[in-house]
């Protein structure tokens, strides 16, 4: 079954929706750069109030390594996404200090960038169009072939998950912006991509 994260949570309430909607995975991001931004006390906060049943996922972008090693050492994170310009030996030291899973994000723009994105030592590659949460998809048609799981995103939501992972066959979907109204959390949005996944 194909997993489901939703990133990009920031308020007691998107916790709320997560919890009544059941994905596997909740991201929040911890990139100042980003709209959907929350400091490292505001995401242990938001883990409290998360369903034990759902993953935290820290989307960093060239974080200090030790912040991270923290995070997860304290247990406000159980999965690392990386998004900057982490090189082999950030990830292979991760992997020596702790034992979450890794997954490491490419911007796709060629089939070189799949290929690259693929020899990744993180456990996952994830495939998107760009920084993260731009809503934009990028041309699928590049991924002609997937050598190992990985996760999807840029441009998901409701409206083409279910052509997306007909078509690539992802471990994971993650979806951000796909499923906000207004720049916000919207539950219809976020349990109709859910029910949608689940169906397949």
């Amino acid at each position: 079954m194909v997993k489901i994260k939703l990133c990009g949570l920031s308020r007691d309430v998107d916790v709320e929706y997560a919890n009544a909607v059941q994905p596997d995975y909740v991201g929040f991001v911890f990139s100042q750069r980003s709209r959907r931004y929350v400091n490292y006390e505001r995401a242990a906060e938001l883990k409290r109030s998360l369903a034990g049943t759902i993953k935290a996922v820290g989307v960093f972008v060239d974080a200090p390594l030790e912040d991270v090693v923290r995070l997860v050492e304290t247990g406000t994170i159980d999965v690392l996404q990386l998004h900057g310009r982490e090189g082999e030996d950030y990830v292979v030291e991760l992997r020596r200090r702790i034992g979450a899973p890794i997954i490491q994000a490419y911007r796709i723009d060629s089939e070189l960038d799949v290929a690259r994105a693929f020899q990744t030592r993180a456990d996952f590659p994830l495939l998107d169009s760009g920084a993260g949460g731009t809503g934009r998809a990028f041309d699928w048609s590049k991924v002609a072939d997937s050598p190992r799981p990985f996760f999807l995103a840029g441009g998901l939501g409701p409206e083409n998950v279910v052509e997306a992972i007909q078509l690539l066959r992802p471990f994971a979907v993650d979806m951000s912006s796909g499923v906000e109204t207004s720049g916000v959390k919207d539950i219809h949005k976020m349990k109709k991509a859910v029910e949608l996944v689940r169906s397949i």
